[in-house]
C-alpha cells in the first residue's frame, strides 16, 4: 500500500509534468496583447467567482506561532520577523485582482498586511540588490525584479476579505504581487533572499516565463 508521502509525490510528478508540457506546447496562449490601463481582463484569461486552489500537491501547515520570516542577502538590515512581528508593523489594506496562469482572474480581493515598500525600508537593500528570490515553505520558490516587488501595490498578506488566511491559499502569510502572473505570489512565504542578480525559481526552470506580465501574456519563456 502506497505512503502518504508517496501519494503525495506522486500528485506532485503528475502536476509538473502537465505543467512543463502546457509550457512546450504554449497552452492557453493567444498571441494577442492587454493594455492594463484599457483591459481589466488581460488577454487569454476568464473571470472566475470562486478561488480556485493550486499548489505542488502538497500544503504545508505551519501554525501561527511558529511562522519565521527571514528577509537576507544584499541588505543593510537583515530581519528574521515572527507573527507577531508582522502584524506590530504598519498595516495596509489593499484590493487588487489575481490573474492565473492557468486563465482564471478573480476581481477584487482584499487584502490586508505589510507592505513590501515598508519591508524594504526597513532592511534597507544595498546598491547592488537588484532581484528576489522568495522560499516557501513547501519547498517552492520564484523570482522578481526587486523593482517589481517594490510597486505600491506590493504586500506580505496575513488576511484576505477581513480573514486569516487560511493554509490551502498560503496562510500564515503569502506575497501578493498583482501586476504579475500569480505564480509569482507564492503562498507559505519564509525566506526573502535579496540578491545582486536573477536566479529563477521553480517555474522558471520548467519552462514558464521569468517576467510573467499578464498583458504581454508572458506565460511561458
Amino acid at each position: 500500500m502506497a505512503t502518504r508521502d508517496e501519494d503525495e509525490g506522486s500528485i506532485k510528478e503528475k502536476l509538473v509534468a502537465t505543467k512543463e508540457r502546457w509550457a512546450r506546447e504554449g497552452r492557453l496562449l493567444t498571441g494577442t496583447r492587454g493594455d492594463p490601463a484599457r483591459d481589466r481582463l488581460p488577454p487569454g484569461q476568464r473571470q472566475v467567482r470562486d478561488w480556485p486552489v493550486l499548489d505542488l500537491g502538497v500544503q504545508p501547515n505551519v501554525p501561527r506561532e511558529r511562522w519565521r520570516l527571514d528577509v537576507l542577502g544584499a541588505v543593510e538590515n537583515p530581519v528574521s520577523w515572527n507573527l507577531a512581528t508582522l502584524e506590530a508593523a504598519p498595516q495596509v489594506e489593499m484590493v487588487s485582482d489575481i490573474h492565473c496562469v492557468t486563465a482564471w482572474s478573480r476581481y477584487d480581493n482584499r487584502w490586508q498586511g505589510v507592505s513590501a515598500a515598508h519591508l524594504l525600508a526597513v532592511v534597507r537593500p544595498k546598491p547592488e540588490a537588484t532581484h528576489i528570490l522568495f522560499h516557501s515553505y513547501d519547498g517552492y520558490t520564484t523570482n522578481v525584479s526587486l523593482a517589481d516587488f517594490a510597486a505600491d501595490d506590493v504586500l506580505l498578506a496575513h488576511s484576505w476579505d477581513g480573514a486569516p488566511l487560511t493554509r490551502e491559499h498560503g496562510g500564515p502569510v503569502r506575497v501578493v504581487i498583482p501586476k504579475r502572473y500569480f505564480w509569482k505570489s507564492p503562498k507559505w512565504i519564509r525566506q526573502i533572499d535579496i540578491r545582486a542578480g536573477d536566479k529563477p525559481g521553480y517555474w522558471e526552470v520548467r519552462g514558464y516565463h521569468n517576467e510573467a506580465d499578464p498583458w504581454a501574456e508572458e506565460r511561458y519563456g
